[in-house]
């Protein structure tokens, strides 16, 4: 059933998509907010298709910041770009460069003012993605960074990555670490299976700007971390109860 559960989301999630990029191509050649209310009309119609088709749903647990911060998020799958885009209001999320050349996607997420980076460019990247998110902060927008920069499995070893200290001492913000357990649900090859369940997504306590870089890597791995495997934890137990492998 999580198979023919799967395939049908898929079909859903390809009309909704299709619906979306092409319907609102008009949002392109006006006021970045109408582009945003479209984005944030796709997320919510993808997480409603989620729960109602695949029986997944998600809790948001923690205090989401009360203005701008740069949000720093485990990443395991696809869910987590969706959902965040979602439970926080019109954030810039940093992304890699090569996706601004993905058509409907790309022109989206260049109207929306996303944050790509080239990570080819070195120091270079660095200092262009730290002016872009100094400005989404001035805007009062929050920045997401995934800062291991790619989706890892559950489990996995952490591999953080220095971007997000570098963008930690230059913006001057509280950073708030975010852990989930999407992996275990949103999983198979390509993404493919959605397994019935819960994700969490939880707020951690924010790190006050002013760490040292060793400092502030230490306690984000650590935050994230701890609180991920918590989570997963709970999100096996909760496969088990339902009779799925938890994967």
């Amino acid at each position: 059933m999580t198979i023919i559960r799967s395939a049908i989301f898929l079909l859903w999630f390809a009309l909704v998509s299709v619906l979306f990029n092409v319907g609102f191509l008009w949002a392109l050649a006006l006021p970045r907010k109408v582009t945003v209310f479209a984005s944030r009309g796709w997320s919510r119609c993808t997480l409603w298709g989620l729960k109602a088709i695949a029986g997944l749903d998600y809790e948001v647990r923690g205090k989401k910041p009360p203005g701008a911060a740069l949000i720093a998020a485990k990443h395991m799958s696809m869910w987590d770009t969706i959902a965040l885009y979602l439970i926080l209001y019109d954030p810039a999320v940093i992304i890699k460069h090569e996706l601004l050349n993905i058509p409907f996607y790309g022109w989206y997420a260049r109207k929306a003012r996303m944050i790509a980076i080239d990570r080819d460019a070195g120091a270079r990247a660095l200092r262009k993605m730290a002016e872009a998110a100094r400005e989404v902060i001035r805007e009062g927008r929050s920045v997401v960074i995934f800062p291991e920069g790619t989706r890892k499995k559950p489990g996995a070893p952490p591999d953080y990555k220095p971007g997000v200290a570098g963008l930690y001492g230059r913006l001057d913000v509280p950073c708030v670490p975010v852990a989930l357990n999407s992996g275990l649900f949103w999983t198979g090859p390509g993404g493919f299976l959605k397994k019935r369940g819960r994700i969490v997504v939880e707020f951690l306590s924010p790190i006050a700007p002013g760490l040292k870089r060793a400092e502030f890597m230490n306690v984000l791995q650590e935050r994230i971390e701890k609180a991920t495997d918590k989570l997963l934890a709970e999100g096996r137990a909760l496969l088990t109860s339902e009779g799925i492998a938890g994967g």
